[in-house]
């Protein structure tokens, strides 16, 4: 499968970020191979990695869930799709769309207040290492999903594709909301803490960074991708990507990657 780039603001920060999150498993296979070899070569167990283990996999599930949405790669079923008229295939779009904003939106109005209390109270483990799990993993959940969300109505505005002044006004609404988001965040974490919080220094430094990162990277996004027409993605079976690479490496005719050469 060839990995789509995706463009614009939102596109941005989830390529890069998964991008990122695609080393944690290298990572995660050399702290257990590590366990391994302390376990029974030393006979030194460690405290650390199975707890360590299952932190990082939490991000990595969600970032790849996210990731496979700006693939367009998730579970797709295309019994009906593929038989109804374009008209219908967009409302049927516009439908599954408007499921996830459903979804994601419940989901945070049903978990923000129980997120906000592990953060502020820096909810650990409970385990000999004790890890911040439910403090950092409760929050990401619903940050995903609200990404999640507004990655699914990019690529309804980016496959139909819809008109560039359509793009353009939704990509400037992106880069407000994550800007104003992100702004919020900073404040309440730097300027205004509530009494009592428990939250680390480096963990606050930690979650600056990131919240840099992801406003420099909306930014970016804006700017370079303003006036460029996104191609649509559209989904093809595993022969027809095959026959599209092949025609793009080679100057063999179609008749012949058809299976049906000329008649001689």
């Amino acid at each position: 499968m060839k990995e789509h780039q995706g463009s614009g603001p939102l596109d941005m920060v989830t390529h890069t970020f998964s991008r990122i999150m695609m080393w944690a498993p290298f990572f995660i296979v050399l702290i257990i191979l590590y366990e391994v070899v302390m376990r029974y070569f030393f006979a030194a167990a460690t405290l650390w990695v199975n707890e360590m283990s299952l932190w990082i996999a939490g991000g990595i599930y969600l970032s790849a869930g996210l990731y496979a949405l700006l693939q367009r790669s998730h579970i797709r079923i295309f019994i009906v799709y593929d038989m109804v008229p374009l008209w219908l295939r967009r409302a049927f779009d516009i439908l599954s769309t408007l499921c996830v904003a459903i979804f994601a939106f419940a989901l945070i109005w049903g978990g923000f207040g129980e997120a906000k209390v592990k953060f502020w109270r820096w909810e650990t483990f409970g385990t000999a290492f004790d890890p911040p799990i439910p403090a950092t993993n409760k929050p990401l959940i619903l940050t995903v999903m609200f990404f999640l969300a507004l990655q699914a109505f990019s690529n309804l505005v980016r496959d139909w594709p819809a008109a560039p002044w359509v793009r353009k006004i939704f990509d400037i609404f992106v880069s407000v909301v994550i800007i104003g988001l992100a702004s919020t965040a900073a404040f309440n974490l730097y300027i205004v803490p509530p009494e009592g919080h428990a939250v680390p220094l480096k963990w606050k430094i930690g979650i600056g960074v990131f919240l840099s990162g992801a406003v420099v990277l909306v930014i970016y996004g804006l700017f370079r991708d303003f006036n460029k027409t996104p191609h649509p993605v559209s989904e093809m079976d595993e022969i027809e990507e095959e026959v599209q690479i092949i025609k793009g490496q080679t100057s063999i005719p179609d008749e012949i990657l058809t299976g049906d050469p000329p008649k001689t």
